[in-house]
Parts: structure tokens; C-alpha cells; sequence
């Protein structure tokens, strides 16, 4: 008896061991609402038209995901995560259909030398500029990736990142993508035989890299992102590098968030805010390429505490473009936004968004309203 006693208090310590050098979290986010969408001045007449139904995944978009670390001593950590995305109305999978969308990764972390993660991941400038957009780079058009693309949430496939630990409020972040947009030309997980290949320079390979320094209100970020295009496509596209230049800061003054940034991208795009309408969508192109294409973006932002629970949040977007090789037109592009969330727990808030575009993707005349309301819950 005191032998099985014995057995059973050393399997609870080591259980106990166990579970203080690994854990694994559940964590996800549901966000649906209700949206209004009209485009005006399109082109094409077929794609002009209203819509109002459900919508998704407005702030933030709707994922479950697991996380998890393994102590393996000396302050260093075996680090995972594994992120799905959904959309909350039909329950179909996002991110072309992948298990796995939003980020697949492994690596090795630690307080001192900082964390080396292997997999699909967002880039330096997603990371850095989320903190600095006032709608926390989501809120559809709203948000700063519509005009400054490489902010715009944009994640490679096959990448190797690098980010040190904060050092007197500095970090440094690097990755390199050996292969950046496998399976995303078709919308699905198939390959884009034009873009991906078993030689190295078949595939079309990204750059990421940034500085931020954050220390109390002030929140400063620069990046930089290139790609280089697959030896398989047309000409006129590897003859593109697309790059783009980013720099911005945030300073919470605490009645009042202010925001700026600026982006110069040449060659192309990176990632596309659409708006879909009935004749397709109306967009800049992923990882599009664009020889001797450039533009000029530009973010104006605020956000302020409104009672004990709400906050506004306001932006002014302005993109240029110097010729028509990316999206037909040429035309300056404005995006005006507004929005409120107001918080009914910690975890549950509500949301509204109104935003009104023109000559949106840089084509003349082309209007955007949009008008959403909706709750998000995380978990």
C-alpha cells in the first residue's frame, strides 16, 4: 500500500514537471456583423451596384489557433503556433482554403538572443505597423494595408525569421522566404506553376526586414520588403523587383492617440485590399509586379477613449500612382474612415466602421461606401 502510495505522489510531481516546461494554449476570435457595400464609377458597369448581408472578419478575422513552448533549459524554448482561419458565416476555411492559413511555424525562442521561427508567418512591417494604424491594421479598407500594401497583413510561405529581444525598447526583425506565394494565384492551396519550381530562382522569393523602438506612448517603425519574381514568368514581371519603404510612429498623448506614416512602393504590389462586386473584384493584385510602377502612400490616424469602455477611431489614407501598369488607371486614391468599438467585457466588444474611398485602386472615379456593424469575441 505504501508502495502504490509511493508510485502515485512521484507520477504527480512528475506530471507536475511536466506541465510547467510545456504548454499548449487555445486561442481564437469569431467576428461577424452585418455590411453595407456600394461601389459607384466603375469601369465596367456591371460591377457597380449595392449589397447588404452578413460579413466577417472585420476587425480581426475570425481563426483558432494553438500555441505552445517547451522549457529545454538554460532560458530556452522550443516555440509553435499553428493559426486557422474562417469565415464565421459559412464556416468555410480562408486563406485559399489552407488548414493552417494564417501562420504555421516552429522554432527556438529565449529572453537573451531573441526567437528563430521556420514556416508561413507575416512579414517585419504587418508586424510593426498593426500597433501604429489606429484600426490595428484590420477594419476591411479602413485599414493601413490598403494604401501601404506590405502592412497589409501579408504573410510568405517558407520563411526564416529572426527577431531579437527589445533592448532599451529597440527590435530588429529579418526573414527571407525561399518560396513566398505558393498556392495563391487560383485562390486555392494549388500552385502557381509560373511562380513556384524546384530550382531556387523558380520561385518568387521575399525580403522582410524592420526597426521599431517602442517606450511608453511613443511607438516608432521603418521597414522594408522586396520581392524577387520567379525566373518563370513573363519577361516584363522578373524584370520587376517590387519594393516597398515604410516608416511611421504613434504617440498616446491619453485623451488622444495620434498616428503618421508613409510608404514609397515601386514595381508592384504586395498585399490587396479588394472590394468584390458582382463583376469580380476590384483590387491592386498579391504580389503583383509592375515594372517602373511606383506610388507615394500616406496615413493620418487618431484614436481616443470615449467613457469607460469605448474608443473612436478616425484615419485619412492618400495613395498615388505614376503610370497605369498596375491596376489600368493612375488616378490619386483617398480613403476617409471612422470607427467605434466599445468593449462589454474583456474578451467581448462591439464594433461599427464607416468608410468612403475614391478613385479606389487607383482607378478613376471608382467610389467605395462602406457601413458595418458587428461583435467580436475572442477566446
Amino acid at each position: 500500500m505504501k508502495k502504490t502510495l509511493l508510485a502515485a505522489a512521484l507520477l504527480a510531481g512528475f506530471a507536475g514537471v511536466a506541465q510547467a516546461e510545456t504548454s499548449v494554449t487555445l486561442y481564437g476570435i469569431i467576428d461577424t456583423g452585418l455590411g453595407y457595400n456600394k461601389i459607384s464609377g466603375a469601369p465596367n458597369d456591371a460591377a457597380n451596384g449595392s449589397r447588404f448581408g452578413m460579413i466577417n472578419g472585420v476587425q480581426n478575422g475570425s481563426r483558432w489557433g494553438l500555441r505552445g513552448s517547451e522549457d529545454l533549459g538554460d532560458g530556452l524554448r522550443a516555440v509553435f503556433q499553428l493559426e486557422s482561419g474562417f469565415d464565421s458565416g459559412n464556416g468555410n476555411s480562408a486563406q485559399g482554403g489552407r488548414l493552417f492559413g494564417r501562420q504555421a511555424t516552429v522554432g527556438l525562442a529565449s529572453d537573451s538572443w531573441g526567437q528563430l521561427d521556420f514556416g508561413r508567418q507575416t512579414n517585419i512591417a504587418s508586424k510593426y505597423f498593426g500597433s501604429i494604424d489606429p484600426f490595428g491594421a484590420g477594419f476591411n479598407v479602413a485599414n493601413i494595408g490598403t494604401g501601404m500594401s506590405a502592412a497589409n497583413t501579408q504573410r510568405y510561405d517558407n520563411m526564416v525569421m529572426y527577431q531579437t529581444p527589445s533592448f532599451s525598447g529597440f527590435q530588429f526583425g529579418i526573414g527571407y522566404s525561399f518560396s513566398a506565394d505558393e498556392g495563391n494565384a487560383d485562390g486555392s492551396t494549388k500552385a502557381d506553376p509560373d511562380r513556384v519550381g524546384f530550382k531556387t530562382a523558380d520561385n518568387t522569393r521575399a525580403i522582410t526586414t524592420g526597426l521599431r523602438y517602442v517606450n511608453g506612448p511613443l511607438n516608432v517603425a521603418l521597414s522594408f520588403d522586396q520581392l524577387n519574381a520567379s525566373n518563370k514568368l513573363a519577361q516584363g514581371k522578373v524584370d520587376a523587383t517590387p519594393r516597398q519603404y515604410t516608416i511611421g510612429g504613434s504617440y498616446d498623448f491619453e485623451v488622444v492617440k495620434l498616428a503618421l506614416a508613409y510608404a514609397r512602393t515601386t514595381d508592384g504590389w504586395f498585399g490587396s485590399q479588394d472590394v468584390k462586386t458582382s463583376a469580380g473584384s476590384i483590387g491592386f493584385g498579391t504580389n503583383a509586379f509592375a515594372d517602373g510602377f511606383k506610388s507615394n502612400s500616406y496615413l493620418v490616424g487618431l484614436s481616443a477613449p470615449v467613457g469607460g469602455a469605448g474608443s473612436i477611431l478616425a484615419s485619412w489614407q492618400r495613395a498615388d500612382a505614376n503610370n497605369t501598369s498596375l491596376t489600368g488607371d493612375d488616378a490619386t486614391m483617398n480613403i476617409y474612415s471612422l470607427g467605434y468599438t466599445y468593449n462589454l467585457s474583456k474578451r467581448t466588444n462591439l464594433y461599427a466602421l464607416g468608410s468612403y474611398a475614391t478613385n479606389f485602386a487607383f482607378i478613376d472615379g471608382v467610389k467605395s461606401t462602406v457601413g458595418i456593424v458587428g461583435v467580436r469575441h475572442r477566446f
